[in-house]
């Protein structure tokens, strides 16, 4: 089984290098007959990969959208907010003497409705993960979080969240200045909101970490984005005493967006392009763009504390159960 997004889809990669090469072939051709006879090869060749996206991504199992969650080429944070938004203005720092790259955020104008907007970023190249911590957000990216909601209820603006982050920064460091309290208060902050609150998991939601700017209104996934307590991995570490168990844990955890939807856990699943939000990162903007603008319509009629009272109830309710 596939260890990396890289590894799981190299035969489509390779199928698609054949194509591009065939293309420049027919580029060069100058007899109109052999140019003609290359096209309709192309044409074949790329029937038959559309044909084989749509397979592989027909029968995707857990371990399967754990490696397209993380696939490298997938749309972050900034990718959406350039696509989406404009005027986004980045707000730095915790107020608190402390500054945190895996999480941006700052205000930005939604077809010309003034947001909030709040993500994890990771990063494309080892220089940019390490800059952003792989994503994974100490506790002055939580409080300058709860900087920008506070900002947000004082001018009234929504608040828009990605959520793409393994977990939380695990690092002593982490521990000394209180990543468990930051999280918490956090989503305290949020729940404490009288404005519409709309999160997105775009890529792996894992643990505290991506609940602690995810405590919303209405809660939304990208249909190949995951969702769980852990990380796979680290699942299968603790309870098996095995990492390379990986797929047995995804698929223990239930945390593809079909299982999380049906058990309550969030509202909506956004549809990617074929073959996922990386093949095509200006059709997926533009999808969830629309999920965004109709969740924040759906909210719009309601008074601020009928608001704070739905999420607080939508929340509580999760994990309930029946006896049989």
């Amino acid at each position: 089984m596939a260890k990396t997004h890289k590894e799981w889809e190299r035969p489509l990669v390779e199928l698609e290098e054949n194509i591009a090469k065939l293309k420049e072939v027919a580029r060069r051709e100058t007899d109109p007959a052999k140019q003609e006879r290359h096209e309709r090869d192309i044409a074949k060749f790329e029937e038959g990969r559309d044909r084989y996206i749509d397979l592989m991504y027909a029968n995707l199992g857990p371990w399967e959208k754990v490696l397209v969650a993380r696939a490298e080429r997938r749309p972050y944070t900034l990718d959406y907010v350039q696509s989406i938004f404009t005027n986004f203005v980045e707000l730095e720092g915790d107020r608190r003497g402390f500054a945190d790259h895996a999480i941006v955020g700052g205000p930005a104008l939604l077809e010309g409705r003034p947001v909030m907007v709040v993500g994890h970023q990771k990063g494309r190249n080892i220089q940019e993960r390490q800059f952003r911590n792989f994503g994974m957000a100490k506790p002055e990216g939580y409080r300058k979080a709860i900087r920008l909601f506070d900002m947000a209820q004082r001018f009234q603006l929504p608040v828009i969240s990605f959520v793409d982050t393994p977990a939380a920064d695990p690092g002593v460091e982490s521990e000394s200045r209180g990543i468990s309290e930051a999280i918490a208060a956090a989503m305290f902050k949020m729940f404490e909101l009288t404005v519409p609150t709309v999160a997105i998991v775009i890529g792996e939601g894992g643990s505290g970490g991506a609940i602690g700017i995810a405590a919303s209104s209405r809660v939304l996934m990208q249909e190949h984005s995951i969702y769980s307590v852990i990380p796979p991995e680290g699942c299968a570490a603790i309870l098996w005493r095995a990492p390379e168990r990986g797929p047995d844990a995804a698929k223990a955890l239930r945390l593809t967006a079909q299982s999380a939807q049906e058990f309550g856990l969030i509202d909506e699943i956004v549809s990617e392009p074929r073959g996922g939000a990386h093949r095509d990162p200006v059709e997926a903007a533009a999808l969830v763009k629309s999920a965004l603008l109709t969740n924040l319509e759906s909210l719009a009629g309601l008074s601020g504390d009928e608001m704070r009272t739905q999420r607080y109830q939508k929340f509580r309710s999760m994990g309930t159960f029946e006896s049989l």
